[in-house]
């Protein structure tokens, strides 16, 4: 389990553009808790593994639209798409499937 989650981590900053303490912000953690997971050498709660492939599934969906940076700066930002919240509180809060349907409105405006 802990390699799965160390390439779910490795995903994160390559595709996603996250650095350490965008992971820790979304899980709540401290930053070195994730240097131990990007390591291999620990495993997060299971709730927190949810919150970590839910956030690279959004991840993969963003790549269709942004570089690697603009994902990070959409993550962290407050969105109109989003009412003004930001993805990586809904995504801690458990509530993804409002910011898939965001990423999805993108989708249709990219063909306006």
């Amino acid at each position: 389990m802990s390699k799965a989650v160390a390439k779910t981590i490795g995903d994160l900053k390559d595709r996603g553009g996250l650095k350490g303490v965008d992971v820790a912000n979304i899980t709540r953690v401290s930053k070195a808790t994730v240097t131990r997971w990007s390591a291999g050498t620990h495993s997060p709660h299971p709730k927190t593994q949810l919150v970590l492939s839910d956030l690279r599934y959004v991840v993969d969906k963003l790549d269709e639209f942004y570089t690697p940076d603009e994902i990070r700066v959409w993550l962290n930002s407050r969105n109109e798409l989003l009412k003004g919240q930001r993805a990586i509180d809904l995504i801690h809060g458990g509530r993804t499937e409002i910011v898939l349907e965001a990423i999805e409105r993108l989708g249709d405006m990219a063909y306006l």
